[in-house]
């Protein structure tokens, strides 16, 4: 069984925080947006798509808000 050594496992942890590849603000904040776009696109989609099923429902059995 190896021998817990937690001195070498923060000394492994750093050495592999330095090796990734950080976003830069400007890379951060167009994929921040872009998530929030989309986000809001697929709420307005589901609304849309909620909308039609319930219209439907009362077409189609009169029950419904």
């Amino acid at each position: 069984m190896a021998k817990l050594d937690p001195a070498a496992y923060v000394r492994e942890v750093r050495q592999e925080v330095a090796r990734v590849t950080w976003p830069s603000r400007k890379e951060t904040l167009i994929t921040t947006g872009l998530v929030l776009a989309l986000s809001a696109l697929a709420a307005v989609f589901f609304l849309v798509v909620d909308q039609i099923i319930a219209y439907a429902m009362r077409m189609l059995f009169g029950v419904g808000g």
